[in-house]
């Protein structure tokens, strides 16, 4: 009768102890959960990223938003994309910066390795630039006495957005290969803005 009575106790509190039904769901359904991107709201538009871009905590205090995209194939860096909310300068400002960023390969002029141009994102307008070559990197872009080092192969599609409340720049920079690996998913992300 002991061993009975021993052996009940020891069943009520295993099954007392052990998550119930919707408790396991629920924690099946966050372990799914890892695995899904993340919301970015631009003033109340909202797109989630591709799963396999990795938030990170922003660098810098100029810095809105930071993800790294790890590197694909043969490249020895990951990308990076950040966004920056409430930078000024204008379109064309920018868009020039971004191209001074990068140098042509020999024989080309920037505008022969660039491509701008119009989307709408969540129906209002933006400017997307694509552009490649060596990127020149500081960094610490304001800083007169920080080095700056070049970078071959590199690519950055880059957006200027006047949202409707605010100022945004996005900016996915990279290794080529890299960048192209994540082009696709990128522009739908930038698409699904809504």
């Amino acid at each position: 009768m002991r061993r009975l009575i021993g052996f009940l106790t020891l069943a009520f509190v295993a099954a007392a102890c052990s998550p119930s039904a919707s408790e396991s769901n629920a924690a099946d359904s966050d372990h799914k959960d890892k695995g899904k991107g993340v919301v970015v709201d631009l003033d109340g538009l909202k797109s989630t990223t591709p799963s396999d871009w990795k938030e990170e905590t922003p660098s810098n205090r100029m810095r809105f938003m930071q993800f790294r995209l790890p590197k694909k194939g043969d490249d020895k860096e990951d990308a990076e994309l950040v966004l920056f909310k409430g930078l000024g300068g204008g379109s064309k400002a920018n868009i020039q910066r971004w191209k001074d960023s990068f140098i042509p390969p020999e024989g080309k002029k920037i505008d022969d390795v660039a491509e701008v141009k119009e989307i709408k994102i969540g129906g209002s307008p933006a400017i997307y630039l694509d552009v490649q070559g060596t990127y020149k990197v500081k960094l610490q872009p304001f800083n007169p006495r920080s080095k700056e080092e070049k970078k071959p192969n590199y690519r950055m599609l880059a957006i200027y957005f006047d949202g409707p409340q605010d100022v945004y720049q996005i900016k996915l920079t990279g290794p080529a290969k890299t960048v192209e690996a994540y082009k696709k998913g990128f522009d739908e992300w930038v698409k699904n803005f809504k």
